[in-house]
Formats: structure tokens, C-alpha cells, sequence
């Protein structure tokens, strides 16, 4: 089955088997339907597997469940990658909600972003998994995004006749991916970021077929993530390495922002072009950027209200 035979079946259905789905979680799911004495089966025999199944949504978890999944997890990246990988799990911070801004009469379409985002997020490396698009448009047809070109391949960047138009997650003051998760395996926190708790996931594309900004991204094979390239400062919801049958996305670089850091793809930006900053902060820069210039939402229709604005500098 081709993946687009897949995404015209029933979203409701769920996926179907053999697509790629977590099987473990859900034939256990369907054991813990049975009673109680299908539950004690599988939990009794699967090891360190079984606490994965028995899990809560990250929600859910007290400090000390939450530690031995933190330390579970950390074994496991362990043994995989044969290097040291910390999981974190830092909370948001106060007073703070994280927005974004890129400047269009800037950017010169280079992807730079794209692949440190990449680097910093652990994503696949074969079959490419890119949480960053950048779009070339013709500069003749205004914001036409009819004609936008994902794949452009020219010699050198920029183009005379071209204008560039990244896109990742929005992340949504009223995100429509969260409110179609049948398992609520996707939220939006304090801070404004929507996140992914990818144990719970099941796989159904549901919030893919949500999403009007394409900002989701479904494994579905096996991530391919050499150990020399694993960056190993994770968190629990953002870039720690995902699994096949599960979607992710940008989270805003969770484990750098809760830091008091620039997400990758604004610290590579050769040009500037990209902007970062706590939207609860009159003084910051990017609200300064707000007030003063003319300032574009993509589908600002459809009120997603996003927190991912883009702006003329001149």
C-alpha cells in the first residue's frame, strides 16, 4: 500500500495493521480490554518493555515515575547509540510565551535552518525527515503559494526573481492538531509550544490531516539516525529520537529555549532573518518588531492564530 493509499482511508478508522503503528501498545491496549488477568499477562513477561506499555501520558506521571522514565529512557539511547544521552524534562518557564518571527525582505532561501534544525533535533537522516520547509515563489505573482517550489535546486541562492518563505509549525494559539487527537498525545504547554508525547502517539495522522500548514511529519519507517550524529542534550518532548509509526514536529527548540537559548535554526540564520522571543515581554525584540512592522500570519482565516509571525524589515 502506497502512502497515499494510506491517507485516503478513514482518519476515524486508526491506521492499519502493518503501517508502522507502535503493534506492542496497541495489542496491549486491546489485552487491558480484556480484564485484568490479560494485563497481568503482559506485564509480567515483558521486562523494562512492560513499564513502557503501563506508562502514563507525560501528564499524568508523578516526580518519581517521571524520573525512572527519564532513566529508562537514557539506558535505551545508551545502548542504541553506544554514547551518553540526557533526557530532560524541564517544565516551562514563568511569565513566558514563546512566539516567532522571521523577516521575508531577509531571507535568502539558503536552508541553512533546515539542516541545523536537523542536527539539533535528531530527526531522520534516511529517509530525510525535515521539520523546516523553505519555499521559493515568484516574486511577479506576489504571495502566491500555488506556484511555491519546495525543491528548488539552483546554483546559488538568492535569485533575482525569487522571494523565500519558510515554514514550520505555527504553533497555534488554538491549535486544531490537539483538538483531533483521539489519545491526546498532543497538547499545547504553558509556553505556548505545542509538543508531542511520542510513547503516547498511536499513529492515526489524525493531527497531519489537522494541520492547514503541512507542519507534521509521520515516520514511517525506522528513523535512520547514525550514532555519531545524535545530539545528546534531548527532551522528553522535543528532539529525544522518535520510532517509526509516530508523528512529530518543531518544538520551537524546547530543549534549548527552556534554557535561555536561541532555537538552532535562528542562531545559523546568516542574515538575520530569523527572530525569537517571549511574547509576554513589551521590551523584547521580537514585540518591538510586532509594533513596528507590517506584520503577516499565514491563513489568518482559518483562526489557528499563530505564533509564528513574518515581517517586511523595510
Amino acid at each position: 500500500m502506497s502512502p497515499d493509499d494510506a491517507t485516503r482511508q478513514d482518519p476515524a478508522a486508526g491506521p492499519r495493521s502493518g503501517e508502522g503503528v507502535d503493534v506492542g501498545r496497541r495489542a496491549f491496549l486491546k489485552a487491558a480490554a480484556m480484564g485484568a488477568a490479560a494485563i497481568a499477562a503482559v506485564a509480567g513477561g515483558c521486562g523494562p518493555r512492560a513499564e513502557e506499555f503501563l506508562q502514563k501520558n507525560f501528564r499524568e506521571l508523578s516526580p518519581a515515575e517521571l524520573a525512572r522514565v527519564l532513566a529508562r529512557l537514557e539506558e535505551e539511547y545508551a545502548r542504541k547509540y553506544e554514547k551518553k544521552v540526557n533526557v530532560s524534562a524541564t517544565g516551562a518557564l514563568p511569565g513566558t510565551v514563546f512566539g516567532y518571527g522571521l523577516d521575508l525582505s531577509r531571507c535568502v532561501g539558503c536552508r541553512r535552518c533546515v539542516y541545523a534544525c536537523a542536527r539539533e533535533n535528531n530527526t531522520s537522516r534516511a529517509p530525510q525527515t525535515h521539520w523546516i520547509r523553505v519555499l521559493q515563489v515568484p516574486r511577479e505573482k506576489g504571495v502566491d503559494l500555488s506556484e511555491a517550489n519546495a525543491y528548488y535546486d539552483p546554483p546559488a541562492v538568492p535569485e533575482e526573481r525569487f522571494a523565500y518563505l519558510p515554514v514550520a509549525c505555527q504553533q497555534c494559539r488554538k491549535p486544531p492538531c490537539v483538538k483531533v487527537c483521539p489519545v491526546k498525545a498532543t497538547w499545547q504547554e504553558p509556553d505556548g509550544v505545542v509538543v508531542v508525547d511520542y510513547n503516547w502517539c498511536i499513529g492515526c495522522r489524525c493531527c497531519m490531516a489537522a494541520c492547514p500548514y503541512g507542519a507534521r511529519r509521520f515516520n514511517w519507517a525506522e528513523p535512520s539516525l547514525p550514532a555519531a550524529e545524535v545530539n545528546p542534550d534531548t527532551h522528553y518532548l522535543g528532539n529525544r529520537p522518535r520510532m517509526k509509526g509516530v508523528v512529530e514536529k518543531c518544538t520551537f527548540c524546547l530543549q534549548r529555549v527552556r534554557q535561555g537559548r536561541y532555537p538552532a535554526c535562528v542562531e545559523i540564520c546568516p542574515v538575520g532573518a530569523r527572530k525569537f522571543g517571549n511574547l509576554l515581554d513589551e521590551k523584547s525584540e521580537l514585540r518591538v518588531l510586532l509594533r513596528e512592522k507590517r506584520v503577516l500570519v499565514l491563513k489568518e482565516d482559518l483562526g489557528t492564530e499563530p505564533k509564528f509571525f513574518y515581517f517586511y524589515g523595510t
